[in-house]
């Protein structure tokens, strides 16, 4: 697990979306999140596997933004945009396994085929029987 400083991450309350009845135009609830990756103290391969990423969240100037507003406090939504950020850069951290694409042996493909005319075998006893 990759910690992340405070002092690299910045907050601002916005209003929330949305329906929310009459504190929804008066309290600011929900937290834009900003996390610029290239001024952070990552590493430098996190760094570009988090820029590599296929997110809508990391801008084109490789910033992370975040708006969470699950929640009606503040609090609780500056935490669940915390977490959000912490899993998007653990997911970077993990190294994938390199997938090597196989092929099925001759035996296995004569075994398929094989069941297959089986199959179409009962099916054909399934018929009507016609003189």
């Amino acid at each position: 697990m990759i910690i992340i400083p405070d002092d690299e991450i910045v907050y601002s309350a916005i209003r929330a979306q949305g329906s929310g009845g009459q504190n929804v135009n008066k309290v600011s609830s929900a937290i834009h999140l900003r996390f610029d990756i290239n001024a952070s103290s990552l590493s430098a391969v996190i760094k570009e596997r988090l820029l590599e990423l296929k997110d809508k969240r990391i801008s084109k100037d490789g910033v992370i933004i975040i708006k969470a507003q699950k929640y009606r406090t503040q609090e609780k939504n500056r935490a669940d945009a915390l977490e959000r950020l912490q899993e998007l850069v653990n997911s970077a951290a993990v190294v994938r396994k390199i997938r090597i694409p196989t092929r099925p042996s001759k035996t296995i493909k004569k075994r398929r085929l094989d069941n297959k005319i089986h199959h179409g075998k009962i099916k054909a006893l399934r018929r009507k029987v016609t003189e």
